[in-house]
């Protein structure tokens, strides 16, 4: 027994719910559905086939393989449910959304299946069919042919290939479609393309638009200009063209109304939209003028018809003679204009023409300017001619008034009282009581001076309290810690381009980040130079121990200038080590200057506080651990301070017990050794240790040394070298010392019975 349509349905129903559950069955729903759907069954049955198939293409969930397979199995159900004269629009307009989502799944099938000439004639025949019905069809049937349409001109132009070597994941577009394809040829498929987009465009052009259909072609073109660039300076320029407000002029009815709004909100939309996704493009300046024309232009149309009708040509004061005429008829007469009040009168009430208590008491200069213009521009532009004339007379009548009161007032009296009076001058007797009171008023002969201490002086601000020590290195600290947080903001100089001043510049003086830490550093090492040892006294008389045990044992302000300050090279040594190098010769100028002061006063028991060597080895141990093998700070580091000693070799020998930075080590040393005569010996000495004392820098060093101590190398002592004793362990007496050629303190090297041959105790560079 066959089944009847509604039970059908109740099943096909019940199928559709199967694949929304699971898209992995829509292969076997979409087969099983094609013979119950087909041109030949009932209208209901196409209805839900059409509907179905035009959902499931759309659908995000099935994966586009399968979609590219089912696209070729259905071409021929779709295209005889098209051919089918006289069929319901709701199944044609189902089926041109199904080809519309087909299209590109055929076209990028048959690019890469030329042979399948079957396929591509059943699409082709479809899109002959749509085209057709393009223009002679109903409005929701022209609404999907131009989604087709634009679907066709999409996949027929050239697109942008993300990947040439995926391009199952490129867009479908002619770009992929190789120029001798049989079937699909470049050479005719973009032309058709470019026609039909003309054909498309060819909507804003007519005289009478048709607001459906021109939303609907303005909702298809946002893709085509986001996708296709080729095509869319034409498809902006045409939308640019086109005033969606131009049959305003016609009759308005309320349909009429609908539309011209809906196509003008329509239009802004597209062009807001190109205009968010490229703000600085061609036609972002004539897209910006265009929606300001259209604002413009709905708000004089919307202006327009929310005014009041115009006023009646007859008079309506109920004088004229030819109406109705009605006793006791008043002229309604102008507001009178309120009277100046006696006295001296301001701009204010000389402008002010109402009797409004509210208004007058109002202070109009609270509002701002811009408020102020915003408001009385339109005011004016609003207001009758006849009622500014007449407020502008009433002023000047005022000010006539005014003018003329004033005149009256400063007129000679004498003028005033006429010629037959001037000769008129009375006896004038006052009397007793009269020049009684004209004494009293007269200031007194001999004023009493007043006392000194109620004399007024000159005005002088109290001196402020003296602050204690703590307070004192309180501000202190707070001040450095905040010009220490300015450096990050400052400019670096070595990216500025600056004047080389030479050797005449003055320290300091350019406001920069060098000037800043030239202050801060004098401020660590000259500030408080001499200040160290005043709590000793010059009469003393005692043992170092006791002047030590005297000192105040809390830093100085100074030395939190200093630590201050090596905290901050050692955030980020590589590219403040210059500052580490200005800083360390401020210290050794500094202890030399107080060395020198400390020669020519015989009196103090107790040398001067050394700052140099402590800090320069202070800061050399906090950037040890973190160089690498290739980096050339410490080169420059040690070579740019101005004293160096064996401290600073063995720590620079201590690089050598990591074999990645074995290199590092021995061309530092070799470096100062080579360009640092005070230090040569020293150096030298630190690489034999190296050559001898160091397998993974045997070789290294061996190299080096071979330049600076050949004799090393001469006769048995290459094949002894392992067996000879350690320079560290022999004694030797001590070369006289000879002056430096920098104008540094010499090096000076131990006496008998120190072990290092030749060690200099202080090298200057």
């Amino acid at each position: 027994m066959a089944l009847s349509v509604s039970d059908q349905l109740i099943q096909l129903d019940a199928a559709r719910q199967l694949v929304l559950a699971d898209s992995a069955l829509y292969p076997q729903i979409v087969q099983g559905i094609l013979p119950i759907v087909g041109a030949n069954a009932r209208l209901e049955l196409r209805r839900w086939g059409a509907d179905f198939l035009a959902e499931t293409f759309a659908s995000p969930v099935l994966a586009l393989q399968e979609k590219e397979r089912l696209g070729r199995e259905v071409l021929q159900t779709l295209k005889e449910l098209l051919e089918n004269p006289g069929q319901d629009d709701n199944v044609v307009k189902s089926v041109i959304q199904a080809a519309a989502s087909i299209y590109g799944l055929v076209f990028r099938h048959i690019i890469s299946s030329s042979h399948d000439s079957a396929t591509w004639d059943r699409m082709a025949a479809i899109k002959s069919n749509i085209f057709r019905r393009w223009d002679a069809a109903s409005g929701g049937i022209r609404i999907c042919c131009i989604k087709f349409v634009q679907r066709v001109v999409q996949v027929q132009t050239p697109g942008v290939i993300a990947d040439p070597r995926r391009s199952e994941q490129n867009e479908v577009s002619l770009a992929l479609v190789p120029r001798d394809h049989p079937l699909i040829p470049p050479s005719r498929l973009e032309p058709e393309a470019l026609g039909l987009l003309d054909r498309l465009l060819n909507v804003f052009h007519e005289e009478t638009s048709d607001a459906i259909l021109v939303n609907a072609t303005l909702s298809c073109l946002g893709a085509l200009i986001r996708t296709r660039p080729n095509a869319a300076n034409r498809i902006i320029n045409t939308i640019l063209n086109f005033n969606p407000l131009k049959q305003t002029n016609s009759p308005m009815t309320p349909k009429m109304k609908v539309q011209i709004k809906s196509m003008e909100r329509t239009t802004r939309s597209v062009l807001l939209n190109v205009l968010r996704k490229n703000e600085n493009g061609p036609f972002a300046g004539r897209i910006r003028q265009y929606v300001d024309r259209l604002a413009q232009a709905r708000f004089d149309i919307s202006d327009g018809a929310s005014r009041k009708r115009a006023l009646p040509s007859e008079p309506t004061d109920g004088l004229d003679s030819a109406k109705r005429m009605r006793l006791g008829a008043e002229l309604p007469g102008r507001p009178e204009t309120p009277s100046l009040p006696s006295g001296p009168v301001s701009h204010a009430q000389l402008f002010t023409l109402t009797g409004d208590r509210g208004l007058t008491s109002f202070d109009v200069t609270q509002l701002p300017i811009d408020l102020v213009v915003r408001i009385t521009l339109p005011v004016l532009h609003r207001i009758e001619q006849s009622s500014l004339d007449a407020a502008i007379s009433a002023v000047r009548s005022r000010y006539n008034a005014l003018k003329a009161s004033q005149a009256t007032q400063i007129q000679d009296p004498a003028q005033v009282l006429g010629d037959d009076e001037e000769d008129y001058e009375p006896n004038f007797e006052p009397t007793e009581e009269q020049v009684l009171n004209k004494t009293d008023n007269l200031p007194p002969e001999d004023p009493l001076p007043l006392p000194a201490d109620l004399a007024l002086g000159p005005f002088k601000l109290p001196q402020p309290p003296p602050l204690t020590a703590e307070e004192t290195e309180q501000m202190g600290k707070g001040t450095i810690s905040r010009v220490f947080s300015m450096m990050s903001v400052l400019d670096d100089p070595s990216t500025a381009k600056r004047q080389k001043p030479g050797l005449n510049r003055l320290a300091g003086s350019n406001y920069d980040r060098d000037a800043w830490m030239t202050v801060i550093t004098r401020l660590a090492t000259r500030a408080s130079a001499g200040l160290e040892d005043d709590d000793i006294s010059e009469h003393e008389e005692g043992d170092l121990k006791g002047a030590i045990a005297k000192q105040s044992p809390e830093p100085s302000l100074s030395d939190g200038i200093r630590e201050t300050l090596w905290k901050f090279i050692t955030e980020d040594f590589r590219s403040r080590i210059p500052i580490a190098i200005s800083w360390l010769n401020e210290e050794w100028f500094n202890d030399r200057i107080q060395s020198q002061s400390q020669d020519g006063q015989k009196a103090r028991k107790r040398p001067p506080k050394q700052h140099y060597e402590k800090w320069m080895l202070k800061v050399v141990d906090s950037i040890l651990p973190f160089l690498d093998a290739k980096d050339k700070v410490l080169i420059r580091f040690l070579s740019e301070i101005p004293a160096l000693d064996e401290k600073v070799v063995d720590r620079v020998k201590g690089l050598a017990r990591d074999p990645e930075r074995v290199t590092l080590a021995a061309n530092a040393l070799y470096y100062l050794a080579a360009f640092r005569p005070p230090v040569r010996e020293i150096c030298i000495d630190g690489l034999e240790d190296l050559w001898r004392n160091y397998d993974d820098a045997r070789a290294a060093a061996g190299k080096l040394l071979k330049k600076l101590r050949p004799e090393l190398f001469r006769g048995d002592n290459a094949e002894n070298s392992s067996k000879l004793p350690n320079p560290t362990n022999i004694n030797v007496k001590s070369p006289p010392p000879s002056d430096s050629k920098e104008g540094l303190p010499s090096a000076s090297v131990q006496g008998e019975g120190v072990s290092a041959p030749r060690n200099a105790v202080a090298a200057a560079g």
